[in-house]
């Protein structure tokens, strides 16, 4: 059983299926994306149990009765998440890749409470691989949503 984006799925999987398989192929949760599917690049990043973890690098099996949050589960209805909101404002993207993990890696890391300042989100964000170059926009949207507060 897993919890996504808060329902509930009973799947019947091969005990080797990446959790990313799993969200994209069997519930078709295609806003986790897979990039170099061997942990470097942060497309497939997720939050589980609260904390963001690489999907490729988990197997589904792993997470049975886990509570897991993708990209879709992130916005509260049609109401973009603060967070969302900043990339927007920012300009945090060119082709949108990498969003969906940028923006689930920072939630997890905000609510790790750990980047004090614009160098800690920096150094906790470089797992997630930007290729077109949108890093300062993503660190600013960051920044923004960290310094109000308002990122649960």
């Amino acid at each position: 059983m897993l919890t996504v984006n808060r329902k509930d799925y009973e799947l019947e999987i091969l005990p080797w299926v990446s959790l990313l398989d799993a969200l994209r192929d069997r519930l078709k949760l295609t806003g986790t994306k897979k990039g170099c599917d061997h942990g470097q690049c942060g497309a497939c990043t997720v939050i589980c149990d609260g904390q963001r973890i690489l999907s490729c690098l988990s197997l589904a099996v792993m997470k049975n009765g886990s509570e897991i949050t993708t990209i879709e589960g992130v916005a509260n209805g049609s109401e973009l998440h603060p967070l969302q909101k900043a990339f927007i404002e920012h300009d945090a993207f060119q082709c949108g890749y990498c969003t969906p993990g940028q923006i689930c890696s920072a939630l997890g890391m905000l609510t790790e409470g750990k980047a004090q300042t614009r160098e800690e989100v920096k150094e906790l964000m470089s797992g997630n691989l930007c290729r077109c170059g949108a890093n300062a926009g993503i660190i600013d949207a960051i920044m923004e949503v960290k310094k109000g507060g308002d990122h649960e």
